[in-house]
């Protein structure tokens, strides 16, 4: 009998354009418009040009696939290296709710890279995309929440998910892929621990994961031979690092339910378990026509994932860790009606933030709780200083798939990330969104930027 790694293995090797039905097409289209917004917005983060440096030093100077930050060319491992790194920095990548996982940041990086030094179709590139988003949003469900209390999901599960997007874009078979998902498994890797102390770790986590997953797909062509059940085994992943793994989470719906259509977008540039509470407070206030200093104390009524990643960070220090920081987040957004890039950059240590930061506080919320990892529910209870208790609550926070970006804000998105990180003028960013909004029509996928110089 079939284990359910070797059923996920045979899905990824065999999915092609056609299967795909078109909704989840158009999906996946803007999920990559949306993540390339995102890996432009790396340029000129000091983590993400660390990363960058090495990987160049390492690599070739010369190749077939494209480092979005600087336009250098390079190998297809080095390329899906950096731009990992570059697109999850500023906090603006897309989500899956259910699997508390970062699709686009792992899989995008890896299968755009591969598909430029293959020659490969704007179909293919978009198929190999799905396939690892099914996978990876799929081995995130089934490592679980105690998976995701201690290891960052995007980088355990993200290595999986590369190596399926490559392994697709290779024309690897069945038992190929499940030897590529047997080496990505077992290099799985990143912990939460970082928060603590503003470590860069979070873009190395996914560096290493699209660097990895790519790695394990290539080994596979050549014959090298990965773990059959890295997942369910014995001494597999969800034996070392989950109590509450769900085999059946693997192959439920495979084929039938698209879980790359249930990915969320980004609207605040911040971790997203603040933005259900963020909306709920901005329609508190917008409701009430209440001012930052109205706020005596706001209350977060939240899921236990929400405290356990956003817990540690009291008083952030750096732009990065300000934005896992639940009072500063809600602090920009009642100052300004949201909490973008430029809010975080010029505003998350003002007074005037620092003041409404330390007057917000979470608490376990049992129906938030019961109700996630699939639904993130928003629930503030706002405390004025004329003595108000109001109650604000969002059942679909800004960018979920009820709620979701029109083309047009994701295309304005992509535009402002490029503006603030100086990654592309407004003219190269606009022909370049542009092109990616046809690339299931492009024969040959290409350099996304033209070449500096």
């Amino acid at each position: 009998m079939s284990s359910p790694t070797a059923h996920l293995a045979a899905f990824a090797a065999e999915l092609c354009f056609d299967a795909i039905p078109q909704p989840v097409v158009r999906k996946a289209e803007d999920l990559l418009v949306d993540w390339f917004g995102s890996a432009v917005a790396g340029h000129s983060s000091r983590p993400v040009e660390s990363i960058t440096r090495f990987a160049l030093a390492m690599g070739p100077q010369d190749g077939p696939s494209e480092v979005i930050i600087n336009r250098a060319r390079t190998s297809p491992y080095v390329a899906a290296m950096a731009n990992a790194a570059a697109s999850h920095v500023a906090e603006q990548d897309d989500v899956h709710n259910g699997s508390v996982f970062h699709p686009a940041t792992v899989v995008f990086p890896a299968a755009v890279a591969v598909a430029q030094a293959l020659g490969r179709s704007g179909r293919e590139l978009l198929a190999a995309s799905v396939a690892g988003y099914e996978v990876g949003i799929r081995v995130g469900e089934f490592l679980g929440r105690s998976h995701y209390k201690v290891f960052h999901t995007t980088g355990t599960a993200g290595t999986l998910a590369a190596a399926a997007a490559v392994g697709n874009l290779l024309r690897l078979d069945a038992a190929q892929m499940q030897h590529a998902l047997g080496s990505a498994g077992t290099q799985s890797a990143g912990l939460w621990e970082f928060l603590r102390t503003a470590a860069d770790s979070k873009q190395l986590h996914t560096a290493h994961a699209a660097a990895a997953g790519l790695m394990s797909a290539y080994l596979a062509q050549d014959g090298f031979t990965g773990a059959a059940q890295i997942l369910e085994g014995p001494q597999g992943m969800a034996a070392g690092m989950s109590s509450d793994a769900n085999p059946v989470r693997l192959t439920d719906g495979l084929g039938t339910r698209w879980a790359t259509a249930e990915t969320s977008f980004k609207y605040h540039a911040s971790c997203r378990h603040t933005h259900p509470a963020a909306d709920a407070l901005l329609q508190v206030m917008q409701l009430h026509k209440l001012k930052p200093e109205n706020l005596a104390r706001v209350v977060t009524h939240v899921h236990q994932g929400a405290i356990d990643v956003l817990g540690p960070v009291v008083r952030p220090v750096t732009v990065h860790q300000s934005k896992f920081s639940m009072g500063t987040v809600l602090a920009l957004v009642a100052r300004f009606g949201h909490a973008g890039l430029a809010e975080f950059e010029q505003h998350f240590l003002d007074d005037a933030t620092v003041v409404v930061r330390d007057c917000v506080s979470m608490e376990l919320d049992p129906e938030v709780d019961a109700a996630y990892p699939q639904r993130w529910i928003g629930k503030v209870t706002v405390y004025t200083t004329d003595g108000r208790a109001l109650q604000g609550r969002v059942d679909e926070p800004k960018g979920d798939p009820g709620n979701t970006l029109s083309r047009e804000e994701i295309t304005a998105k992509a535009l402002r990330l490029a503006a603030f990180s100086t990654g592309a003028t407004s003219g190269e960013m606009q022909i370049a969104v542009d092109a990616l909004w046809q690339i299931a029509d492009v024969a040959r996928v290409g350099m996304l930027l033209p070449k500096h110089g």
